[in-house]
């Protein structure tokens, strides 16, 4: 019964990649078309994939009506959304919000950015994990060993110049990050792109996720994206206290919109 499972689910990212016909996907599971045929029925009925005319497989609609469900189902994204809107109505450069699953840090949710050059990032993709401030922000909080074996394990290709190079600049990085609360990717993954993160955190003080804004330099430099520190910080805390059902201070002065 594993089995069986474990090859109708590797069917899903095959088809992610494009329709396919049943010869396709026997020859990639390895299996006789028959079989393969009865895996496809099964996940047809579920409406996990549809059959065209053409008689090849693609990904069905109940697949993404479920993924979306999931996503919306995620309490801190429920919770963030309006805070990230706002926050990009303000500034209008891209907002993420990213969680840690399985090893991999994953964007949960992303508004655009309103200016005509964006970049290039897909709600449920893994970030560069080790130069993405949110991943920074996200890794830094985990306990001392499992940073340290985590770090170890990473490969740390070189985006940039400017790419976080081996696992001990990678440690020194994640203590900075956890002694002064935010984090940055300055060209690190791409040239021109800088990004400022802060984390999100629940009623026990631990990191339950990370939002970021991200500008590329021909819309805002490094150092101009840096002076909205203030703000981003303010609008992860304001998450953080609606996330953990912490009670707002009442001395708390709303964020000002940017001119």
């Amino acid at each position: 019964m594993s089995q069986t499972v474990d090859r109708a689910l590797s069917i899903l990212p095959l088809l992610a990649q494009g329709p396919a016909d049943l010869g396709q996907v026997a020859e990639r599971l390895g299996v006789h078309k028959s079989t393969a045929l009865r895996l496809l029925r099964t996940l047809h009925e579920h409406g996990l994939v549809y059959r065209q005319q053409d008689q090849r497989y693609r990904l069905g609609a109940r697949l993404f009506a479920l993924a979306q469900e999931a996503v919306e189902n995620l309490d801190v994204r429920e919770i963030a959304h309006p805070h990230l809107v706002s926050l990009n109505e303000q500034i209008g450069h891209t907002v993420h919000l990213a969680v840690y699953e399985e090893s991999e840090v994953l964007y949960i949710d992303k508004v655009e950015s309103r200016y005509p050059v964006r970049m290039y990032s897909r709600i449920g993709k893994p970030v560069a994990i080790t130069v993405a401030a949110v991943a920074k922000l996200l890794l830094a909080d985990l306990p001392e060993p499992e940073r340290r074996t985590l770090a170890d394990k990473l490969d740390y290709p070189m985006y940039t110049s400017r790419s976080i190079p081996n696992a001990a600049a990678f440690l020194k990085e994640l203590a900075a990050v956890r002694e002064q609360g935010w984090a940055c990717d300055l060209g690190g993954h791409e040239e021109s792109i800088n990004c400022i993160g802060a984390p999100i955190r629940g009623a026990d003080g631990r990191v339950v996720a990370a939002m970021s804004v991200s500008a590329p330099n021909v819309v805002v430099t490094a150092e101009e994206l840096l002076t909205l520190l203030p703000l981003v910080r303010r609008t992860a805390n304001a998450i953080s206290r609606e996330y953990s059902g912490a009670v707002p201070d009442s001395n708390t002065v709303p964020p000002k919109e940017a001119p």
